[in-house]
């Protein structure tokens, strides 16, 4: 069974940084790409970044870019998001999802959450002084 379970959430001021981790099990990361997303209160869920099934590729939503770094560990079957100079505005619900490669095609990812059908629970991230 495919799952999804992304952790290290939490409180920090503007400027600080947090890392999240998604443990995936039931599958491999060379067999899917991996997604980033966040939905803030009253908002819709919106792509952040994604990682290709081969791990070549990374795509990142024009708010983060420069700040946020995805990452993946295939020993350890987790995919990571390091966000550096967190701001207000950043504060959601960040969920990661997995699907077979876009189109078939292994280093491609994108961020629209309607390719994405396998979710996590999510993790709270408050950035807020």
């Amino acid at each position: 069974q495919l799952q999804l379970v992304e952790s290290g959430g939490g409180l920090v001021q503007p400027g600080g940084s947090l890392r999240l981790s998604c443990a995936a099990s039931g599958f491999t990361l060379e067999d899917y790409a991996i997604g980033w997303f966040r939905q803030a209160p009253g908002k819709e869920r919106e792509g952040v970044s994604c990682i290709s099934s081969n791990g070549v590729t990374t795509n990142y939503a024009d708010s983060v870019k420069g700040r946020f770094a995805v990452s993946r560990d295939t020993a350890s079957n987790t995919v990571y998001l390091q966000m550096n100079s967190l701001k207000p505005e950043d504060t959601a619900v960040y969920y990661c999802a997995a699907d077979p490669p876009y189109l078939g095609i292994q280093a491609m990812c994108v961020t629209s959450r309607y390719e994405y059908n396998y979710w996590g629970q999510g993790t709270q991230v408050t950035v807020s002084s």
